[in-house]
């Protein structure tokens, strides 16, 4: 139970890292607030959490809308009282390059809504919460694409990037009052996203197999995976840790500079 007492806010949790991580925090003592873009998705996490006997509220929002930060964090308030934890999953990706001008403006701004601004505005809302309440953790979902970049995926890329010097610069921002802010990057994680990335490959499953021979460990990451890290840093056990960047990527990144 490490997480018993605290109210954890997750967002992304209808599917993915973010459904593995709302479970497995409400298994460890946490009440979640959950939420996600997609309805049916968002209310089967909850039907989960609720069955194992986990208490979890939620709220269906796209962040997209500037509005969405600010009304999670206060209904997550008006659910539970405090927030102790918020893990922000959410995000979308683009594809194109950027000499073929893609993604176009438009889709630009809409990655850059989802997957900057709107952690921008969580962190802005969350963290006087967090201040009263004596303190707290935030975890933000970046990638390995954020470090190293990658074809094709240039906005998406820069997004993650401006993840990790957002994190670092509001770990040092709010150290004062004891809430640790640490970013999390992933490689290929097993996900609807990702799934729906090398079905635009043409065959999915070559392209399946393409990305499995880029992980040294011969496997792709799971969800849970991630949520375990995610756990750690929510944790007291990560009491003395902030501004840190966690790769999760079963040796991508060590076998890329090798083959270099």
């Amino acid at each position: 139970m490490r997480l018993r007492g605290k109210v954890a806010i997750v967002t992304g949790a209808g599917s993915g890292i973010g459904r593995a991580a709302a479970t497995r925090f409400s298994r460890e003592g946490a009440s979640v607030f959950a939420t996600d873009r997609d309805e049916a998705a968002l209310h089967a996490t909850l039907h989960t959490i609720r069955n194992e006997g986990g208490v979890a509220a939620g709220a269906t929002h796209d962040l997209v809308h500037p509005a969405s930060p600010e009304a999670i964090v206060s209904a997550a308030r008006v659910a539970f009282e405090r927030a102790d934890v918020l893990l922000h999953c959410a995000a979308v990706s683009s594809f194109g390059r950027v000499e073929d001008g893609l993604p176009d403006a438009a889709d630009l701004d809409r990655v850059w809504a989802v997957n900057v601004r709107s952690t921008w505005l969580l962190a802005r809302a969350v963290v006087p919460r967090m201040r009263e309440s004596g303190g707290g953790a935030i975890i933000i979902l970046s990638s390995i694409t954020g470090i190293v970049g990658a074809p094709g995926m240039a906005a998406y890329a820069a997004t993650k990037g401006a993840l990790l010097t957002l994190s670092r610069t509001l770990a040092l921002e709010v150290a004062d009052a004891g809430i640790r802010v640490n970013a999390l990057c992933p490689a290929s994680v097993d996900t609807p996203m990702l799934e729906e990335a090398f079905e635009r490959q043409g065959d999915a499953v070559a392209a399946r197999a393409r990305n499995v021979k880029r992980h040294p460990l011969g496997r792709l990451a799971t969800p849970d995976d991630v949520a375990n890290l995610a756990l750690f840093l929510a944790s007291d056990e990560a009491a003395f840790i902030t501004g840190g960047t966690y790769v999760i990527d079963g040796g991508a990144l060590l076998a890329r500079r090798w083959a270099e």
